[in-house]
């Protein structure tokens, strides 16, 4: 089965499960806590409601129903028709239809013109048979000044233990997305003025997750965090997994 082939059958692969998990998300998610936190951040990117939003691998729509609960007008599109059928269902659910419609494709072929404020990436380019081609659909269904928005992980995604598992089992892509490389993409697409920040989940790790500091204050492991900090700062690591924005 070629990769597309099982995006559109990623969800009917997961049964009843995979449809309550998607309709319940972020909140069904172990990582629940990072996906609020992410969306929260790319909620401060974005221009202010009532901003057209393109929402591009939506899935089952969670994260369109939150930008149209802030006042968005919002757009999710997706390849499976099943995943777009329960993001209309998610819609329904939380009250949010006037703000949001959906459509199936793929998002290296779409056709909207100049349409968008904002366009959104998220967790969903890493997917891409061809990221440059789904980059460019986004640059055209932007207008001037519009915003492209990624959340992707970066080098050594492919590798991981979960993604190896997710393409043995259902077939999917799950490649590496990091910011030098969609960096390029957009620079070739027109795109021009490029932020790299980093994820909720790095700042998590360096930041919220308890360590032991006890022994000297000046300590090597002391040393190693501020300077992972600093970093994050002054110098962004375009291998790792980060939120990069581009303006048209």
């Amino acid at each position: 089965m070629m990769p597309k082939d099982a995006e559109r059958a990623y969800l009917a692969n997961l049964g009843a499960q995979g449809v309550e998990h998607s309709l319940n998300k972020p909140f069904s998610d172990p990582e629940c806590g990072i996906h609020l936190a992410s969306i929260g951040f790319i909620m401060r990117l974005l221009p202010p409601p009532p901003a057209r939003i393109l929402d591009l691998g939506c899935g089952g729509g969670w994260t369109s129903i939150f930008y149209a609960r802030l006042g968005y007008q919002v757009t999710g599109q997706d390849i499976a028709p099943d995943m777009i059928a329960v993001a209309r269902d998610n819609a329904r659910l939380n009250v949010v239809e006037p703000r949001t419609d959906f459509v199936c494709g793929d998002f290296e072929h779409l056709d909207l013109n100049g349409q968008y404020d904002a366009a959104i990436f998220f967790d969903s380019l890493h997917h891409a048979e061809d990221e440059a081609l789904a980059i460019r659909s986004a640059w055209r269904a932007l207008r001037p000044g519009g915003i492209l928005i990624t959340h992707e992980p970066g080098e050594g995604h492919s590798q991981s233990e979960e993604s190896i598992e997710a393409m043995a089992r259902f077939g999917v892509n799950e490649r590496d997305m990091p910011p030098h490389l969609i960096m390029a993409r957009g620079r070739e697409a027109g795109f021009t003025g490029f932020r790299v920040l980093p994820m909720p989940s790095l700042l998590y790790s360096t930041f919220y997750q308890p360590r032991d500091y006890s022994g000297r204050w000046l300590s090597k492991r002391r040393w190693k965090m501020l300077a992972r900090a600093a970093r994050m700062i002054f110098q962004p690591d375009v291998r790792e997994g980060a939120v990069v924005v581009m303006t048209k």
